[in-house]
């Protein structure tokens, strides 16, 4: 642990909000301690010091009779209390998928099961973070001072008595994008990290999906999943309000993931649209680890990091990188990603990089006079407009192309759309892609961590925010720079590229893809959402001729 006296530091750009009253949070209170139950020593509220000279506190789970071997370690790091906290709820859901027989009453939120860990040999911490729960201080969130207290908590871990100096990270969702920050800063005693969906963009990932702001799981987030606290809590809320840019403000909260060095066991999930599913790809892909292994799901996360066989390859890579062990986890593929033909039903194809070298990536053109995607660009010109707000909600319109051999799409796909806003100076598009059976029947995917109702994939952009980096972008994956706004002038269609997040879907002869452009949220009644948009009067979709409106499409060939 760096010995370095530096007081906390301070973020003056920051606004602070009273925190959620301890209660409501199922929280039993302070209480340093000790007891055996279940075969695990279980220390309450031991005190981690870090450099500044604040204290966290921390649940350790050791087996009560360890032996003589030392013990290696996974860590828990996330605001939602090591105690589960209220938070747990959704997770043990009906909805969820989670077996209840899969996780025993000692695991937290999102977090490894310390039973489950304790009875194979391993000691399990869960940290409250700075400023939640009893830790001292103020909580900020994704903050290079929170870098600096988990790589001080991994450091403590690491030269206890009873660890064998190598200390691993696991847990889903806001527990791995803690792990993305910390290991980038190299702690000595970090061996093995294990991100399982989480996020790495604020901004693009969950913020401002294509700069429109989002303000459903957002809302969530902030007022009733963070800030259980004795103290002060960073106001995620209003600062994503007064931060509607790519600023310094988001950028302080992205990892430099090419300093992550350590072996990952990376997992994504093809339905996470919208929270984690693009960040974690793009981790991966970042990462400069020479022992990388990346898996992608179309199932719902909670169910999927708690299933059992997962829990056995999570323990396989742990056992490998921790304790040693020459178990046979290097010969496994670089990647593995699930072909989705239905909910909860695909296959698992074997990959050795991501993206796929041998895509081919596809245009299929767009044909406003027949609705229909098309092999070739349509020469004539057309054009199809839809009212922002129509009887029923918001307004859209729909493009179809029928497979006529079995097609595999596995990647990033991109929308060119060229629109035109009549009666605004400005347009927010949805995009969604949706899989329709030979009978013309929507196939419906998990979605997020709870819903079954789900499209193949979502995509956004506002259409002042369609200034790229070139630098950054690719033919499939444009990537927007979000500083500034170019407001629509009146009567002048502009091109707009649609970042479509990444997916996976196995398409049958008579199958169809469709694609559907709309004014609002696609999905209804779910998070993510976005109540705020700038949409007035009609948008106006051209195709054919001048106009290259284009769906471009990931073909990847099974080997």
């Amino acid at each position: 642990m760096s010995t370095d006296n530096k007081p906390q530091l301070t973020y003056p750009h920051l606004y602070f909000r009273e925190p959620n009253p301890l209660a409501d949070g199922n929280y039993p209170g302070f209480a340093p301690g000790s007891r055996v139950a279940d075969g695990m020593r279980i220390d309450r509220d031991v005190e981690i010091p870090v450099r500044d000279g604040s204290v966290l506190y921390a649940d350790v789970h050791r087996p009560a009779d360890p032996g003589t071997a030392p013990l290696p370690v996974l860590i828990s790091w996330g605001p939602y209390g090591k105690h589960g906290g209220r938070s747990t709820a959704p997770s043990r859901s009906a909805a969820s998928g989670v077996d209840p027989s899969w996780v025993s009453p000692y695991a937290a939120i999102e977090a490894p099961d310390p039973l489950f860990w304790c009875r194979h040999g391993y000691a399990v911490v869960y940290v409250d973070p700075r400023g939640t729960w009893s830790t001292p201080g103020d909580y900020t969130l994704a903050s290079e001072q929170e870098a600096q207290d988990f790589h001080d908590a991994i450091e403590w871990a690491g030269t206890r008595d009873w660890s064998n100096g190598k200390v691993g990270l696991s847990g889903v969702s806001y527990l791995s994008i803690a792990q993305w920050r910390v290991a980038a800063t190299r702690p000595p005693h970090l061996a093995a990290i294990n991100p399982w969906e989480g996020l790495t963009d604020f901004y693009r990932d969950i913020a401002y999906h294509g700069g429109i702001p989002e303000t459903g799981f957002m809302e969530v987030f902030a007022r009733h999943s963070l800030g259980y606290s004795s103290t002060r809590v960073e106001d995620l809320e209003r600062l994503a309000a007064e931060h509607p840019f790519d600023d310094a403000y988001w950028d302080a909260k992205r990892a430099v993931l090419e300093n992550v060095e350590v072996p990952a066991y990376v997992v994504a999930s093809w339905s996470n649209q919208g929270l984690h599913g693009r960040g974690t790809l793009e981790g991966f892909k970042r990462i400069s680890s020479a022992h990388k292994w990346l898996e992608v799901h179309g199932r719902k996360t909670w169910e999927y990091y708690y299933r059992p066989e997962n829990v056995a390859s999570q323990l396989k890579f742990f056992d490998w990188a921790l304790k040693g062990e020459d178990n046979g986890w290097t010969d496994r593929p670089k990647v593995l990603t699930e072909v989705r033909e239905r909910a909860n039903a695909g296959y698992v194809a074997q990959e050795r990089e991501w993206p796929i070298a041998r895509t081919e990536y596809v245009p299929l053109h767009l044909d406003a006079a027949q609705g229909t995607l098309v092999d070739k660009p349509p020469l004539a010109e057309a054009e199809v407009s839809y009212p922002v707000q129509d009887g029923d909600g918001v307004g859209g319109t729909r493009f179809s192309y029928a497979f006529t051999e079995r097609t595999r799409l596995t990647g990033h796909a991109k929308l060119r759309l060229w629109l035109e806003a009549r009666g605004s100076d400005d347009a927010d598009v949805f995009v969604a892609l949706r899989k329709k059976d030979a009978s013309g029947r929507e196939v419906p995917f998990p979605f997020f961590a709870l819903y079954d109702n789900g499209p193949i994939a979502l995509g956004w952009l506002r259409a002042s925010h369609r200034a790229l980096d070139e630098r950054r972008s690719t033919p499939w994956q444009p990537w927007h720079r979000h500083d500034r706004e170019e407001l629509l002038e009146p009567g002048v269609p502009v091109a707009l590229d649609i970042e479509i997040w990444p997916s996976s879907t196995l398409f049958e002869p008579g199958e169809s893809l469709e694609v559907v452009v709309q004014a609002g949220d696609v999905v209804t009644g779910v998070l993510p959402g976005h109540r705020v948009t700038r949409n007035a009067g009609d948008h106006v979709i051209r195709t054919g001729g001048r106009f290259d409106s284009h769906l471009l499409v990931p073909v990847v060939a099974d080997e």
